[in-house]
């Protein structure tokens, strides 16, 4: 599928900017599927306005692709369906991703799998070629990108990301059927280098820019690029969010970026930047940055558990839990920032989505 196929309504809000949050994945006290919860999930996120759901990502776990496991598609299958009946409830545009990884065989099976269950685009991820060159990346994302439109991601290396220089993301942009890119690699040169490499690419027009870096959120959101190529400034803005940081306080998010949008990114700049840090020492504790982000599952699954939305912390690896202090830290920016949460808006609703 070539990204000029795709509705209008969805190509246009993905450049205008829309909030984006990373599907956790609901499982019960036996760490089996808990459908129940992963459909109030999506309900939650939909009706909390976000202009799209990213599925099979990194905070789905990547563990469901696992035989023992086989979640993969089943997860997809179960989004489509609440994709397909908010849409027919609502009209709204809704923009789906697909997480993609692994080698060329596994994403292209993936990316084909993602096609077949009506997902606009996946989310292309190159953790498995840590040593791979820029042209063995770039061979591996023209065959994702020749099934289905392609979102770039710049992975932090802490949670199995890479480097990924100016080169690569300046050919990368050049890919025709590539609509969008995450940056998350949690470092403002890096950032720089993926906004300059779509600069230079000759496409900007064409490829949205969303942030990933939950470190520093709303500054993302607020700055514009200006990067000089030849003769002409090319002038570019991190147009919204795909974050694992806003799968919690949803409506908050929502409201956050509609604000921006609706004042022409003008406003208070101090208040902006005192509000950017609240949100990223929020992050730090949901995200675990003091324990190079060890928690990071859990943390957001604490969130949701304190809401009602899900009824524990389990994930595929049992391992996995939240790391000592999590918890404290999580307590402290719940009630140092209580202006930052949505638990108000859960409640209203958390009925309805659990029914």
């Amino acid at each position: 599928m070539h990204y000029s196929e795709l509705p209008e309504d969805i190509i246009g809000a993905l450049h205008k900017g829309v909030v984006i949050p990373a599907l956790p994945l609901a499982l019960d006290r036996h760490r089996k599927p808990d459908t129940r919860r992963q459909r109030a999930l999506m309900r939650y996120y939909l009706d909390a306005g976000a202009g799209g759901v990213a599925v099979a990502v990194h905070t789905t776990q990547f563990a469901i692709r696992q035989p023992e496991h086989n979640l993969y598609e089943p997860v997809l299958e179960l989004a489509r369906d609440e994709f397909n009946s908010f849409s027919a409830r609502t009209g709204k545009p809704v923009i789906r991703i697909a997480g993609v990884i692994g080698k060329t065989d596994q994403a292209s099976g993936e990316a084909q799998l993602a096609l077949k269950n009506g997902y606009h685009a996946v989310l292309l991820s190159l953790a498995a070629f840590s040593k791979a060159s820029n042209a063995e990346l770039l061979e591996h994302c023209r065959t994702v990108a020749g099934i289905i439109p392609v979102v770039g991601f710049y992975l932090q290396p802490a949670v199995g990301g890479r480097r990924l220089d100016v080169d690569f993301w300046r050919d990368f942009a050049a890919i025709e059927n590539v609509i969008a890119i995450k940056i998350a690699p949690f470092n403002r040169y890096q950032t720089l280098d993926v906004v300059r490499g779509v600069a230079e690419s000759g496409r900007s027009d064409e490829i949205a820019l969303y942030t990933g870096n939950d470190d520093n959120i709303l500054v993302d959101l607020l700055t514009e690029y200006q990067v000089t190529v030849g003769n002409k400034v090319i002038r570019k803005r991190i147009a919204g969010g795909l974050l694992g940081h806003w799968a919690v306080w949803t409506r908050s998010a929502v409201a956050l970026l509609e604000s921006i949008q609706q004042s022409g990114y003008r406003g208070d700049l101090q208040q902006l930047l005192s509000l950017n840090v609240k949100i990223t020492d929020s992050n730090a504790a949901f995200f675990d940055s003091a324990n190079n982000f060890a928690g990071c599952i859990t943390g957001l699954h604490e969130v949701l558990r304190r809401q009602g939305l899900l009824e524990g912390l389990w994930t595929l690896d049992e391992n996995e839990v939240l790391s000592p202090g999590q918890m404290e830290e999580i307590d402290r920016v719940y009630a140092q920032y209580p202006e930052l949460n949505d638990d108000r808006f859960v409640s209203e609703n958390i009925a309805r989505w659990l029914s």
